[in-house]
């Protein structure tokens, strides 16, 4: 997501990695876990206003798939989801926010890339969307393919994985565009539909949130093609393993949670389970909360009080949304989807 191609991209990684050695080399003698327990509240990074992944309502209540890991997290440390202090950071932003301290992780729809989890100081905690890149334009413009988007301008996001993956489609298939990008998702969408470019590249689930936002919605269509392949994810600084681990298995407790058949609704009748591997994710047998500085129950309390991620899902993005998505590549691995955890054993 970038105007003049390729530079600003390795601008971002060249700038953040300066920061990332004096972050490693605090982090490692802290423990952010005990920090947050004193502080009383999780600090996490999100998106300011992306629909079904992070967004405030009007009186500042937020919701979506990143935030309900987010609660989820404070749940297992609190036993209260509501110990969240939303930061909202721009794509610009987050990765220096991260590494500064200003947040204990991102929940923010990062795309999973070497350079970011090799250069900057951070570590990704693992997948929880399964996202693509494409194009969105004007119906009016006649175009059904992104292959004949030659001399188009394509409007993105400064900061973003975008634009890299523009400038690497329209060469990989001998095309010539013109790249022009803005500070946020807001800006990016009202320079889109204002006019100032002929089509919209992001994310495709996010192109299907942000034609919301046109005047006509009707009036634009999402391109077939999908440009690259986007595993959106948290992120938490190198060098408290405890706090990676942490983060990491509250997502895989999600996903295990919906693999094993225990919600939100049965939560409380599954813990009289005989199933050796409920009992054991449930905290009924086995300490396995421990090694991650949290109780026994730290699953039961993701589950009670945010619920699984396929109830996430439905709730923030699928059927159950104004959005409508379909699971696709975010179903489980036992239903045709990418989504496998490892166990709680």
């Amino acid at each position: 997501m970038g105007t003049a191609g390729i530079a600003p991209v390795f601008a971002l990684a060249a700038a953040v990695a300066i920061a990332a050695p004096a972050a490693m080399a605090t982090s490692a003698k802290d423990d952010l876990l005990a920090r947050v327990k004193a502080r009383g509240a999780v600090r996490c990074g999100v998106a300011p206003s992306l629909p079904g992944f992070s967004m405030p309502d009007g009186r500042g209540n937020w919701t979506g798939l990143d935030v309900d890991l987010c609660r989820a997290i404070a749940a297992t440390i609190f036993d209260d989801p509501a110990r969240v202090s939303f930061v909202p950071l721009s794509s610009q932003d987050r990765f220096t926010a991260l590494q500064t301290g200003e947040v204990d992780l991102l929940s923010r729809s990062s795309t999973w890339s070497m350079t970011r989890d090799t250069a900057l100081g951070l570590r990704f905690a693992g997948i929880n969307f399964y996202g693509g890149e494409g194009f969105m334009v004007r119906k009016a413009l006649g175009i059904a393919s992104a292959g004949q988007l030659g001399g188009a301008t394509v409007c993105t996001e400064q900061g973003t994985t975008t634009e890299l993956n523009v400038a690497d489609f329209f060469r990989r298939h001998g095309l010539v565009s013109e790249i022009v990008t803005y500070r946020g998702s807001d800006e990016t969408i009202d320079a889109y539909g204002a006019g100032r470019c002929d089509a919209y590249a992001y994310d495709r689930a996010g192109l299907a949130i942000q034609r919301m936002k046109l005047a006509a919605p009707q009036d634009h269509v999402i391109l077939p093609e999908t440009i690259s392949k986007e595993p959106l994810g948290p992120v938490v600084r190198q060098g408290d393993e405890r706090w990676f681990g942490l983060v990491k298995w509250v997502l895989f407790a999600m996903l295990d949670a919906e693999e094993l058949g225990v919600g939100h609704a049965n939560v409380e009748t599954m813990l009289a389970s005989e199933r050796p591997d409920v009992r054991r994710f449930l905290g009924v047998e086995g300490d396995f909360g421990s090694p991650l500085g949290l109780p026994r129950d730290w699953a039961y309390r993701v589950v009670r009080h945010v619920g699984n991620y396929g109830e996430s899902f439905e709730r923030n993005l699928g059927k159950g949304s104004a959005l409508g998505i379909e699971r696709g590549l975010n179903a489980l691995w036992t239903k045709g989807g990418l989504h496998y955890a490892p166990p709680v054993r």
